[in-house]
């Protein structure tokens, strides 16, 4: 009995670990510059999108007798085209990814050595990269109850940094709508709300047939702590640094809650943020080996000088970074699993622990919403 509440929990803790990553930090930045009703409007409906598309992904692996990952099941479903959009979702995606983490990562480094060090965010970032790459070249990777423990600690930073914060709030801080702003969340809560690739690996964790019965409440549980999380930093910060709420979030609650607190914060988030980076770039620099036929070197070349190369020819906008990816890996990601998950239906080989039943016209409302958000990312930028 312990054992199955113990992979319960590990397959609840890898999924809300593997969302819940850089995109919190801009979300209170959204919310600050487009206003509660635009921004939380599309927290409730891209979160409810993206709980569909995550369960979808949850079926299509236990419809399915081999093990694959995304890639994988696209072309058993899809053929070799649905493989190759993936492809570039996966690539782009990924890559984007470690570029977002690369320039948060050096903005908190800044506010973390700022009592000893002057160091503009940009050698901090590329510090931050060349620390990491190491472990990534290595294959080094954190055991999963490490992982778990960051993540804890990342909870109790912020509920810390909460208490702190909750008294400073200033209700006229908060603004309805900001018109020329309402498409800018978009992307950023998208990317925010992303963690596909994690679905797969909680399978393994559940063993057997009746822990996989409770993988659609894990998804759904997922999703309700995340969304009451993002609800409540977004509502806290803001109301804390309102029209100064910094793009990371964090250096603009300075000169309200104090250094030394928000260094406490920066230093928590930082270690958050290498665990993810390193989980991020050992799946892309496996995926290059494994599935594509990369050497090892030129895997690790490809997974790290690809975001640096980037970082130095000028991209270091995090917001826009993580809008675009969120934005990109939402609309090809996203149409794939529904698709996916439309031919699982009648070609899966396997009986699913469970069934998810859904109207074809909903699928294709959902399809509309990633589209239809893609586009939008035009006007936003």
């Amino acid at each position: 009995m312990f054992g199955h509440k113990k992979n319960l929990f590990f397959a609840l803790s890898i999924l809300i670990g593997t969302i819940v990553g850089a995109g919190i930090f801009g979300i209170p930045y959204v919310v600050a510059k487009s206003g509660l009703i635009p921004s939380f409007f599309y927290l409730l409906i891209l979160g409810g999108t993206a709980l569909c598309v995550h369960l979808f992904f949850g079926e299509i692996v236990l419809r399915t007798k081999e093990k694959h990952r995304l890639p994988g099941f696209a072309q058993k479903y899809l053929g070799k085209q649905g493989r190759v959009f993936i492809t570039i979702s996966v690539i782009v995606g990924l890559t984007g990814a470690l570029l977002a983490y690369i320039i948060i990562g050096g903005d908190f480094l800044k506010i973390v050595f700022s009592p000893i060090l002057d160091l503009p965010s940009f050698y901090l970032s590329l510090f931050f990269l060349a620390s990491l790459s190491y472990f990534i070249f290595k294959g080094t990777k954190l055991i999963a109850p490490t992982e778990i423990v960051t993540n804890f600690l990342f909870f109790i930073i912020i509920f810390i940094v909460f208490c702190f914060a909750f008294p400073k709030i200033n209700l006229d801080n908060y603004t309805l709508v900001n018109p020329p702003n309402i498409f800018l969340p978009y992307g950023v809560i998208m990317f925010s709300l992303i963690g596909f690739s994690a679905v797969p690996e909680i399978i393994e964790v559940l063993r057997t047939s009746e822990e996989r019965k409770k993988l659609k409440k894990i998804i759904i549980a997922t999703f309700f702590i995340i969304a009451i999380l993002y609800v409540l930093f977004a509502l806290v910060m803001v109301g804390v640094s309102g029209e100064g709420t910094s793009p990371e979030t964090l250096q603009g609650l300075i000169p309200f809650l104090g250094h030394k607190i928000i260094l406490f914060g920066a230093l928590a988030a930082v270690i958050t943020l290498a665990d993810s980076f390193l989980i991020i770039g050992l799946y892309l620099r496996n995926t290059l080996i494994y599935d594509y036929g990369f050497s090892k070197l030129s895997a690790v070349l490809f997974t790290c000088g690809l975001p640096l190369i980037l970082f130095l020819v000028g991209f270091r906008s995090f917001i826009g970074t993580i809008s675009f990816i969120g934005t990109i890996v939402g609309v090809i990601e996203g149409i794939i699993i529904i698709l996916v998950f439309k031919q699982a239906k009648k070609l899966g080989d396997r009986v699913p622990e469970y069934n998810f039943k859904i109207p074809s016209v909903l699928l294709y409302f959902l399809m509309a919403i990633f589209i239809l958000g893609a586009i939008s990312q035009v006007f936003a930028f």
